[in-house]
């Protein structure tokens, strides 16, 4: 019985893609271990988005090949599709080398038995027209599940290597969709992330006459009792029939991901993003009105390329007067192959730490403004784990509210009712339902 080691870096295609591995090697009678520690077959699912996840990537391969030399070490994700040549060099003549669009072949590779010692199952990636089926069974120590229906990204930001590690935008079959949530409904799962690279494009490139709003109503309707949570949408996305599904659905969580990028125009051009400032707050203003008590997320860049001192200042300024919940905020980080790679001006590293730095304080003031605006509200909390330090359980809310509160362990993977009752230092702290509570005592 072979022992198997995944790792995964990156975003929440990737953790579903890993996912999958993991179902594949199980299915096959293989036994899951840490990465950490000795086995005979290491996968690394890699990310390059940024330079700092490259190097991770990197780290990760060699700490594989020091735990076991023996081992065959299948490196495979983002940072492979963009680096082969670098991968290679560090894998030398063992080991398998997997591509974007190969990556459904893992399992099988990885547990022939008379396979050469060095494999590259590489191919162009902007040719390929079909999205890389890839079922899995269940996402092991989670309590929701991501499901992928989307891989790859037309837009070409100017800041973005994913178009160029991803392909171009492809969708996964309605019925393969259905099919996918229906295992997760069946394995206990009550909470579905909808994922994908650029989600909102799902459905344009198949001939079943759906797309993302249409592919959302089925969810929600098929499987009224798990919670649907979509992962991000486009502002250009966010329109009447998104939210209208929100509000008619009440398993549409009240929760959206809209990345910004920047909030100058000037800056929004540089980068290729097809909308306004303008635009976006319209969008963040629609979903608002539409539905007050949802949470609305957005990924900030600092210190794109020939950002100003006033184009740094109106970003900030213009997060700080919208009704957004919080931030994702990261450095911008150059990417060779991509357009702003080229560009002059380029921010350096303690101006853009400083100005990343005031944006994840203002992170933390719209948390703690949305949270102190929720106070005292009900909820519906899928509990996930205990709190390490507090022990405590703890769960996030529909419109993702982390709270923590006192409940029996059985609790962990249910959804129970839990009101808002405290916020102690930046915590939301919450009180299970008593009938809940004498529901316990009484199956005691």
């Amino acid at each position: 019985m072979k022992k198997i080691a995944i790792t995964t870096l990156g975003c929440k295609v990737n953790q579903f893609e890993s996912a999958s591995f993991t179902s594949g090697f199980q299915a096959a009678g293989c036994t899951l271990v840490p990465f950490a520690d000795k086995a005979d077959i290491y996968v690394i699912n890699t990310c390059t988005v940024t330079a700092k996840a490259g190097q991770q990537s990197r780290q990760l391969i060699r700490r594989a090949l020091q735990t076991n030399p023996k081992a065959r070490v299948i490196v495979t994700g983002c940072y492979v599709q963009m680096d082969p040549a670098i991968v290679l060099d560090i894998v030398g003549d063992k080991g398998c080398v997997v591509g974007n669009d190969y990556k459904h072949l893992i399992v099988d590779t990885a547990l022939k038995e008379t396979a050469p010692d060095l494999i590259v199952l590489m191919g162009k990636i902007s040719n390929q027209q079909d999205i890389c089926e890839l079922p899995v069974k269940r996402f092991t120590g989670r309590t929701r599940a991501y499901l992928r229906v989307q891989d790859g990204c037309n837009n070409f930001c100017t800041y973005c290597i994913v178009p160029y590690t991803r392909g171009p935008s492809r969708s996964l079959k309605i019925a393969a969709v259905l099919d996918q949530a229906a295992v997760f409904q069946e394995e206990g799962y009550r909470e579905l992330v909808i994922t994908g690279i650029n989600i909102g494009k799902y459905g344009i490139d198949l001939d079943e006459g759906e797309n993302i709003y249409s592919l959302l109503d089925r969810l929600c309707t098929q499987f009224p009792a798990l919670r649907i949570r979509l992962s991000s949408i486009e502002p250009t996305e966010v329109n009447d029939q998104l939210l209208n599904l929100v509000v008619n659905h009440n398993n549409f969580m009240p929760h959206l991901h809209i990345p910004l990028q920047s909030g100058d125009d000037n800056v929004l051009r540089r980068m290729y993003r097809q909308y306004t400032t303008t635009a976006f707050q319209e969008a963040v203003q629609a979903v608002h009105t539409a539905i007050p008590h949802a949470a609305i997320g957005c990924d900030i860049l600092g210190g794109f390329p020939g950002e100003t001192d006033s184009e740094a200042e109106n970003t900030y300024q213009f997060i700080h007067d919208l009704p957004i919940t919080y931030l994702h905020v990261f450095p911008y980080s150059k990417r060779q192959g991509t357009l702003a790679a080229s560009f002059r001006n380029q921010i350096s590293g303690p101006v853009k730490n400083k100005r990343v730095k005031r944006l994840r304080e203002l992170d933390e003031q719209l948390r703690n403004k949305f949270h102190k605006q929720q106070l005292g509200t009900d909820c519906q909390v899928l509990v996930e784990r205990r709190h390490k330090k507090s022990g405590l359980l703890q769960g996030f809310s529909e419109n993702y509210i982390p709270l923590l509160f006192s409940g029996p362990t059985h609790l962990i993977h249910q959804v129970v009712p839990v009101s808002f009752t405290e916020f102690d230092q930046s915590q939301p702290i919450g009180r299970i339902a008593e009938e809940v509570l004498e529901e316990n005592q009484v199956n005691k």
